[in-house]
C-alpha cells in the first residue's frame, strides 16, 4: 500500500525547482542569476492577473465608498504584508488608520517574531473579526501563499457568513476548488521557489506586488490621487511637508513661498490647490471638494475660468546641499 500523500505535497509552493536541485553548490553568481531569473518570471505572473487585480481593487474601493472597512488577514509572512500595505494607506492616502486594517496570525506580535502554528488556528481568524463586529458593508482580503492556511480560511468563511465581501490572494492557482474560497482569487502562477517552501521569496514578491496594485488601484477610483500626485497624503514629516509644498507648486502654479502659505491656511493640499487655482478662499475650496466627494479634478475643471487643465510643471526634487 502506497504512502498517502499530504495536502502540502501537491502545492505549487512545496514543489522542487528543477534548477536548484543543487542550490548549496552553486556559485554567488549562478546563484544570482537564477534567482534574478525567477523575479523576473514574477511580474509576468502579476501581469496575467491584471483583471482579477481590478476586481479585486473595485471591491476595495466599493467598501471604503459605502462605510466599510478592509481587513487584510494572513499569517508569517502573507500576514507582515498585510499589516505592511494597511499600515502604509494613512500616511500615503489620508485614509483613516482603522478602515483598512491588518489581521495577522499570532497577534501583533507575530510581525515581529514568528509565532509558530498560529497559522493553523482556524478559530482565530474568524474570532478577530467577530471581535470587529464585521459588518455585510466590509471587505476580507485573504492572504496566504498556499491557499490553505486555516487562521485564512477561517477568516474567509466567517466574511461569507456575515455577508462581507471577499478577496484571496494566493500563489496556488491550480489548487482544487480555489474559485469557491472567495469572491475574487487573485492567483500569480509564480511556480516552485529557488528555496524549496520559502514563500517569503517570490510568493511574497508577488503578494507585495498585487497589494500595492490593489490599493493603488482603489485609491485613484476614490480620488484620493491626482495625475501622478497623493495629494491626500499625511504631511506628518520634513520630508512629506517638503512634498506637500512641491505638490501645491505644481497643480496650482504658485511660488515655493506662495505654496506655503496655501497650505498653512488650508491644512491640507486638495484645499491648498483650489484655493490657489481658483483664488478662492479656505473655505470656500472645502465646500466645493466636499460637494463633488474629494474630486480635485472635477473642482477645478468647473471652477470660474482660472483653473488650469495641466498643472504649469512637475514638482522640483530637493536641492542636495553641498558639503
Amino acid at each position: 500500500m502506497g504512502r498517502r500523500r499530504s495536502i502540502w505535497e501537491s502545492l505549487p509552493t512545496e514543489a522542487l525547482h528543477p534548477k536548484s536541485l543543487n542550490l548549496d553548490r552553486l556559485s554567488p553568481e549562478a546563484l544570482l542569476e537564477l534567482l534574478s531569473k525567477e523575479d523576473r518570471n514574477v511580474v509576468t505572473a502579476v501581469e496575467a492577473e491584471a483583471p482579477r487585480i481590478a476586481r479585486a481593487a473595485l471591491a476595495l474601493a466599493r467598501a471604503l465608498s459605502r462605510g466599510g472597512r478592509v481587513f487584510l488577514a494572513g499569517a508569517g509572512t502573507s500576514g507582515r504584508l498585510g499589516v505592511l500595505e494597511a499600515a502604509e494607506c494613512p500616511p500615503t492616502f489620508g485614509t483613516v488608520p482603522d478602515r483598512i486594517v491588518g489581521l495577522i496570525a499570532g497577534g501583533d506580535g507575530a510581525f515581529f517574531r514568528a509565532v509558530e502554528g498560529a497559522e493553523d488556528r482556524e478559530a482565530e481568524g474568524r474570532r478577530l473579526l467577530r471581535a470587529r463586529r464585521l459588518h455585510s458593508r466590509d471587505l476580507v482580503v485573504g492572504i496566504s501563499a498556499s491557499s490553505v492556511t486555516r487562521f485564512v480560511r477561517g477568516a474567509l468563511d466567517f466574511a461569507r457568513e456575515r455577508g462581507a465581501s471577499t478577496v484571496l490572494v494566493t500563489c496556488a492557482p491550480g489548487f482544487s476548488g480555489l474559485r469557491t474560497l472567495a469572491n475574487v482569487v487573485v492567483a500569480p502562477s509564480v511556480g516552485a521557489e529557488v528555496l524549496a517552501g520559502s514563500t517569503r521569496m517570490k510568493a511574497g514578491t508577488a503578494t507585495k506586488l498585487v497589494l500595492n496594485r490593489m490599493t493603488l488601484l482603489a485609491m485613484i477610483r476614490l480620488k484620493k490621487v491626482y495625475g501622478p500626485f497623493m495629494v491626500e497624503l499625511r504631511p506628518a514629516s520634513a520630508k512629506l511637508r517638503d512634498r506637500a509644498r512641491r505638490m501645491v507648486e505644481a497643480l496650482a502654479s504658485v511660488d515655493s513661498e506662495r505654496a506655503t502659505k496655501l497650505l498653512e491656511q488650508a491644512g491640507d493640499v486638495k484645499t491648498a490647490v483650489a484655493m490657489g487655482r481658483l483664488g478662492i478662499s479656505a473655505d470656500e475650496a472645502r465646500r466645493r471638494l466636499a460637494r463633488r466627494k474629494g474630486d480635485l479634478r472635477a473642482v477645478l475643471s468647473s471652477g470660474d475660468g482660472r483653473a488650469q487643465s495641466q498643472p504649469r510643471r512637475a514638482p522640483a526634487r530637493p536641492r542636495a546641499r553641498k558639503p
